[in-house]
């Protein structure tokens, strides 16, 4: 599934998040905070289910799709500390809670089907989370709705229906609002703008008014009513740069995301900046040592960085740091540690480690890790608008390996190379990685994870010293991305984060499966 018009911030550098996995932990936590609004703020009963054939039946314990929901139906926010706590913390508050598994042929295989009740409203509510952190509204009391949390948002229940019409024509003569539509039973306004109480307090004495949920927005870019952008493939992007005066990659991210976000130059770079504290942290917080009981693998770094500065390892220069970063990121993650998914928590090692290895290795200037920093962004923008970041789509190959693609144009950026050269290296990145599957061992979003960050990593690091050799990568990246998903729809289901085939299912990931539960006894 597409995105319209994706935001780097948006879509690919983010959500800012705890939890091992963006596309069920932290989209979870933005559907929840969505219901919660549309249940005016509360609830009293909640009762999920998940598809049987979808890949929430076997993931969304060990993946933390039910801490994510629990979290934004109690109002948390994605990096909450308290994230873990969460369905304790639901139960506290005598929410009555049910989650039942049954076949109900939902067409995607994150779906998430809620029966949400208070005091005083009932409701059905069917959502998505479509990879990296991104979700979708699809329907609410069986009507097709789409509210993917880019804007403040308005939903009104008419008391007759037939009359909805009637009420927009009163409603736009009130609000001003970026749009207006009707779903049936539900009128739909959206504004980038928050709405002025008096306004609402005056809409809703119209003769006809009902029930109104005021939604606000779960993403940080908030969309405006004539959005549009200079380009959207890199197609688009070599002819835009072309007719501009041979733009650099960073520079083009800049445009793009200035124009998509209505964000001035400076803003973009206080948001990148932003980020990349938050990734530096990261990497700090996994070398100190991480410890979490729900967890596979120890702190594999701790020992790596000793024999590093034991000269122990091979000689691979400015690798073995790229190594160790991205591995602390990862434990980070695994720790329930405050990270950026980017493109998702799976592959949140990968970029960070990367680039702030390759930058301080370089003495490169805070500037210039920004800088690669928006170069990886605007060609995850071109994988988010054309292809997909989730594993239950299209396996691993759209996680790391789009981490990997990202990353290479980034050092590319690092290393002063030109537009042609990032995007070639992106090219042979993501060229190298088609196929990769996605089979967590014991159902966690640890390993085989870890290795395939790194993987991803030294993949990035060997395509930008190509590109920069002039290596030819022989097919354009809009068709790499586009043959990527299609490798990706082709993959079995049990190869797409479903632990049910591929390392998932050997004896030894079962066996560990067993001890965790056994420890939790």
């Amino acid at each position: 599934m597409a995105n319209l018009l994706p935001s780097i911030f948006n879509d690919v550098l983010g959500p800012v998040m705890r939890g091992p996995s963006s596309s069920h932990c932290a989209a979870a936590q933005r559907i929840g905070s969505i219901c919660l609004d549309i249940m005016n703020g509360e609830i009293t009963e909640v009762e999920v289910t998940y598809d049987r054939k979808g890949s929430l039946a076997t993931t969304h314990k060990s993946q933390g799709s039910d801490m994510g929901l629990y979290a934004g139906l109690l109002g948390w926010k994605a990096d909450d500390s308290r994230m873990a706590q969460s369905e304790s913390a639901l139960l506290d508050k005598g929410i009555k809670l049910s989650v039942e598994i049954k076949d109900t042929n939902a067409s995607h295989p994150n779906t998430y089907e809620l029966i949400l009740r208070n005091n005083s409203i009932d409701k059905s509510i069917k959502a998505i989370s479509v990879g990296g952190g991104i979700i979708e509204i699809i329907e609410i009391d069986q009507i097709p709705i789409s509210i993917k949390g880019d804007y403040y948002e308005l939903l009104i229940f008419p008391k007759q229906r037939g009359s909805e019409e009637t009420l927009v024509a009163r409603i736009n003569d009130i609000l001003q609002a970026d749009r207006i539509l009707v779903n049936d039973a539900c009128i739909q306004i959206r504004s980038s703008n928050e709405f002025d109480k008096a306004l609402i307090s005056k809409m809703m004495d119209l003769p006809g008014m009902s029930l109104f949920s005021y939604l606000h927005p779960v993403l940080p870019v908030i969309s405006t009513k004539e959005m549009s952008v200079p380009f959207i493939s890199c197609t688009e992007m070599l002819a835009y740069s072309e007719r501009n005066g041979n733009l650099k990659l960073w520079q083009l991210a800049l445009t793009y995301e200035g124009a998509r976000g209505n964000l001035a130059d400076t803003d973009v770079f206080r948001k990148i900046k932003e980020l990349n504290g938050i990734m530096k942290g990261s990497i700090q917080n996994g070398l100190a040592g991480t410890a979490y009981e729900d967890r596979i693998l120890g702190a594999q770094s701790l020992n790596f960085k000793k024999q590093m500065d034991a000269s122990n390892l091979l000689d691979a220069g400015m690798l073995n740091r790229i190594i160790l970063y991205t591995s602390a990121v990862m434990e980070s993650k695994s720790s329930m540690g405050l990270i950026v998914a980017a493109p998702t928590a799976g592959s949140s090692g990968t970029i960070p480690g990367t680039l702030v290895a390759a930058a301080e290795h370089m003495g490169a200037r805070e500037d210039d890790l920004m800088k690669a920093m928006l170069a990886a962004g605007l060609i995850g923008v071109f994988i988010a608008q054309n292809a997909t970041f989730s594993a239950e789509i299209a396996g691993c190959q759209a996680e790391c390996g789009a981490a990997s693609a990202m990353s290479a144009a980034g050092l590319v950026s690092l290393a002063n190379g030109t537009l042609e050269q990032s995007i070639g290296a992106a090219s042979l990145a993501l060229q190298n990685s088609l196929g990769m599957i996605c089979d967590p061992i014991a159902n966690r979003v640890e390993a085989p994870c870890l290795g395939k960050n790194i993987m991803a990593a030294s993949n990035a690091l060997s395509c930008a010293n190509m590109a920069l050799a002039d290596y030819n990568p022989l097919i354009n990246f809009d068709e790499v991305v586009e043959v990527m998903l299609k490798v990706g729809k082709s993959m079995p289901h049990e190869l797409r984060c479903t632990a049910l085939g591929g390392l998932s299912i050997t004896d030894s990931a079962i066996r560990i499966e067993n001890q965790l539960k056994d420890k939790k006894k």
